[in-house]
């Protein structure tokens, strides 16, 4: 597969089956993270592989109850370990870094077959908690991944002359 054609097809899965991911498929996505590019390529994350169902079953409550976060027999927590630093452009580090490595881990897990749904909805500091994260890291984002049980239709997107503009912004 492409990856133009990964990024057409991927979708948000918000429902999935009973079915747990194999530790050769979970490598894979993880070692897409690995390898992402980073700022100064300092690398400065941490990725959580939530697979204990009592401690999924927590970070649903602190993801707005989404029932189908703990449905995924993985949980990923992508989590940014040096959050001062900002890129010259004022752009704090780690959340451009930790946005890429999602991106990517969300990327070849459909690849693999696997489903994803990336979530910035969740109180952070009692996923902390729940996870014993230091107070000094952020936690950028949490995506499920498993089985997808559905695929959901494309949803629409804008048209490319209303999202690009050439030698000035109009």
């Amino acid at each position: 597969m492409d990856v133009l054609t990964a990024i057409k097809e991927r979708r948000s899965i918000r429902k999935y089956k009973d079915k747990p991911v194999e530790e050769e498929k979970l490598l894979k996505v993880l070692e897409a993270a690995r390898l992402s590019p980073s700022a100064k390529n300092l690398q400065n994350w941490k990725f959580i592989v939530v697979g204990d169902k009592g401690i999924r079953k927590k970070l649903v409550d602190e993801a707005i109850k989404q029932s189908f976060v703990a449905e995924a027999p993985i949980i990923l927590v992508c989590c940014g370990t040096e959050t001062k630093s900002r890129m010259k452009c004022g752009q704090y580090r780690y959340t451009v870094d930790l946005s890429i490595a999602t991106a990517y881990m969300i990327l070849e897990a459909y690849e693999l077959g696997l489903g994803t749904c990336w979530l910035g909805s969740f109180d952070e500091e009692k996923v902390k908690d729940i996870l014993e994260i230091p107070d000094d890291v952020r936690v950028v984002a949490i995506t499920p991944l498993g089985y997808p049980d559905e695929k959901p239709v494309p949803r629409p997107r804008k048209a490319i002359e209303d999202i690009v503009c050439y030698d000035k912004y109009n």
